[in-house]
């Protein structure tokens, strides 16, 4: 199975903390096909400052230029699971002079992430 995504046609039934891992290295590896991949077509984020971004589309759109750049990494801190919840401790480099420090929980449903919450 390749690092960022199953292989197309697969049967391979993810952990909701495999496919959050998936998401994770499609993230680092700046591959933005791969990344929006791992969301559900009506996914929601949750921003801490209030905005939100509706749909896989809008996700592709949201980090198109900060991948094109190439100036993004997460590291995961640390990590709780729970029934289709994923919960990280996250140091994202390369979004500001310093490495911010946040919680983000992420939803799995059938596969696809479906809800992120991004906490600080």
């Amino acid at each position: 199975m390749d690092a960022i995504a199953p292989p197309a046609g697969s049967p391979v039934t993810q952990t909701p903390a495999e496919v959050v891992e998936r998401q994770l290295a499609a993230y680092n590896a700046h591959d933005l096909e791969a990344f929006a991949g791992c969301y559900a077509e009506e996914t929601r984020i949750d921003y801490p400052d209030g905005s939100v971004i509706q749909g896989r589309d809008a996700v592709r759109e949201a980090y198109a230029a900060q991948f094109a750049e190439g100036r993004c990494r997460a590291e995961i801190a640390g990590r709780l699971t729970e029934g289709g919840w994923v919960v990280d401790h996250e140091v994202a480099h390369g979004l500001a002079e310093e490495p911010v420090r946040l919680l983000v929980a992420y939803r799995v449903t059938d596969g696809l992430i479906d809800r992120v919450r991004f906490l600080r």
